[in-house]
């Protein structure tokens, strides 16, 4: 029980993320580049001085490091990127979708044991996914945006398989965002030429902050969480589980924002969280 509640306060965390980038970018006209950048920066510096004041130590560790920051990288920007063009439910799919089969793949290239229950649970779950994000009659859909969604996907996917041989999930969630973060910067100014802040200051500050919150705490804390409960899910359970973010972000903007309850929402989010459930049962 306590593994499930940590699992499901950490895909709030996940969820939140996709509001807060679709707010800036989306909403504010916030620069892509821009906001993953300061999610970043502001992460590393939070976790940065959280594991100093816990006296944890700063290692900067060897392939399995690097190979988490790129992994970090790929999903930062490319999530960012992807939400100019896709909506939120199309582009939600297109992640998830993609996480779900690399660490599925992952899972099976470890030899993992994936008894026949996930396997049931995985397709519940992917199938409601489908139902409720399946996109409506028209509507071209951006290949080069939903690539970078599927880039994300792919990156979040190996920085998560990465995760579960870290021992210690803080100092290697700081260090991951420490060693991302002058990347990033150099990224940015390399495709734009500069490193600023568009869509009117994004609104007078507030996609800065919206950043801000996303990297301190909805990526940083939430990452180092999720960090430390993946060797008790195993890569295919902790797959199938973040099948659950899009239907919590959905609801998420029924709650704050006035969307409407439909019939469709509560079917699927049924065959999601009941699949989800029956894929986190032990063998």
């Amino acid at each position: 029980m306590r593994l499930l509640l940590l699992t499901a306060l950490t895909m709030t965390a996940f969820a939140a993320n996709s509001v807060l980038n679709r707010a800036a970018v989306g909403g504010m006209g916030m620069d892509a580049m821009s906001f993953g950048v300061i999610r970043l920066a502001s992460g590393a510096l939070a976790l940065a001085a959280l594991v100093a004041w816990q006296k944890r130590g700063f290692a900067i560790g060897g392939f399995g490091r690097g190979v988490a920051v790129a992994g970090l990288l790929a999903y930062i920007f490319g999530f960012s990127v992807a939400y100019r063009g896709l909506d939120a439910g199309l582009g939600a799919l297109i992640l998830f979708g993609v996480v779900q089969i690399t660490m599925f793949g992952g899972a099976v290239l470890a030899r993992e044991e994936v008894p026949m229950t996930r396997w049931l649970g995985a397709g519940l779950a992917l199938a409601g996914l489908i139902w409720l994000l399946a996109p409506g009659p028209g509507g071209a859909v951006s290949v080069a945006h939903a690539a970078a969604m599927a880039l994300a996907g792919f990156g979040w996917g190996i920085y998560s398989l990465q995760g579960r041989k870290e021992a210690d999930a803080t100092q290697a969630t700081a260090m991951n965002f420490i060693l991302a973060a002058p990347v990033a910067v150099l990224l940015s100014w390399g495709l734009t030429g500069e490193i600023g802040i568009s869509g009117a200051e994004a609104l007078g500050g507030q996609g800065v902050a919206l950043a801000v919150m996303s990297g301190v705490i909805t990526s940083g804390l939430g990452y180092a969480l999720w960090y430390a409960i993946l060797p008790g899910l195993g890569a295919s359970r902790a797959a199938v589980a973040q099948l659950t973010v899009p239907v919590i972000a959905m609801a998420g903007g029924m709650v704050f924002l006035a969307e409407p309850l439909t019939l469709r929402f509560v079917s699927a989010a049924a065959l999601v969280i009941g699949g989800v459930l029956v894929s986190m049962r032990k063998a």
